[in-house]
């Protein structure tokens, strides 16, 4: 079955990823439509979310808000798709980097990097800048449940010498490459709320008291890595510029849970400059006090 659905919907994808830009966002235009006031797709999780870290703002600005973010949302899902077919050069036009000197400081120190990456405009094209990377790069993800389609997006990443390793593999790895000297840089988005078995920490975000995810800092102390936040900024439709913001080198010397609560913070100046571009649809307020 799980085959039966990857052949069926492959040529469908492969026909979007194909369409010219111009075509391709009117098609987005339509998906928002559908989503948005059809389907009505987690509308109440999105607004409750609104209502809950933004209670500056009135209605008719979360309203606004909403509205913009579902726009936005169908937009990246589509560009995760055009990712199977669009050129490293293409990419290279639409995704920028404001500061790769920073990270080239860091590979400089001979310590590999834990890279701290949010839910936020476009997450997906930053496995692009791998190219731009002298160290091996890793994006830690969870499997999809279709093999089929893992494999595929693997295949994707490959054309940006992009590795992905599985969320519950990513500690044998790292002990692995630490042991055979190979540096490298793990990116790891640690945003959304963690398991009710794993909650370890909890921290004020966006004004409420929520459990975090302290599993990247875990990892950047035991093994001693240097520690970066990327920052993704929307410039138009289409167009993606991200910049490394500097937490820390020496990890090992920070209190517990004090390089999370750096990165929040980060996340939350990220999210305050221009909410519509965070991913709202989850349920990253589920537990709270």
């Amino acid at each position: 079955m799980q085959f039966l659905v990857y052949i069926l919907a492959y040529p469908l994808l492969w026909l979007i990823s194909i369409l010219p830009f111009r075509i391709f966002y009117l098609l987005s235009d339509f998906v928002y439509f559908l989503v948005y006031h059809i389907l009505r797709y987690r509308r109440k999780v999105v607004r409750e979310n609104l209502s809950l870290t933004l209670p500056n703002l009135n209605d008719a600005e979360r309203k606004t808000i909403e509205k913009k973010f579902y726009q936005h949302m169908c937009d990246m899902f589509l560009e995760m798709i055009k990712t199977m077919t669009i050129s490293p050069e293409e990419m290279a036009k639409r995704f920028t980097v404001t500061n790769i000197e920073l990270v080239r400081e860091y590979e400089a120190k001979n310590k590999s990097i834990v890279l701290f990456a949010s839910h936020y405009a476009s997450w997906e094209w930053l496995l692009t800048l791998n190219k731009q990377l002298k160290f091996k790069a890793y994006g830690v993800y969870k499997k999809i449940a279709n093999p089929y389609f893992d494999k595929l997006v693997r295949k994707i990443r490959s054309k940006y010498d992009a590795e992905l390793v599985e969320t519950k593999k990513t500690i044998p790895l790292m002990a692995q490459n630490q042991r055979e000297g190979i540096l490298s840089l793990y990116g790891l988005a640690s945003d959304q709320s963690p398991k009710m078995d794993r909650i370890f920490h909890w921290k004020t975000f966006m004004g409420i008291e929520v459990p975090v995810h302290t599993g990247a800092e875990m990892l950047a102390k035991k093994y001693d890595l240097s520690v970066l936040f990327v920052k993704v900024k929307k410039l138009k439709r289409g167009y993606y510029e991200a910049t490394f913001v500097p937490i820390c080198n020496n990890s090992k010397e920070f209190s517990d849970f004090a390089i999370t609560e750096m990165y929040l913070k980060e996340v939350e100046k990220q999210i305050l400059e221009a909410p519509e571009y965070y991913l709202w649809t989850h349920k990253r307020w589920k537990y709270k006090r």
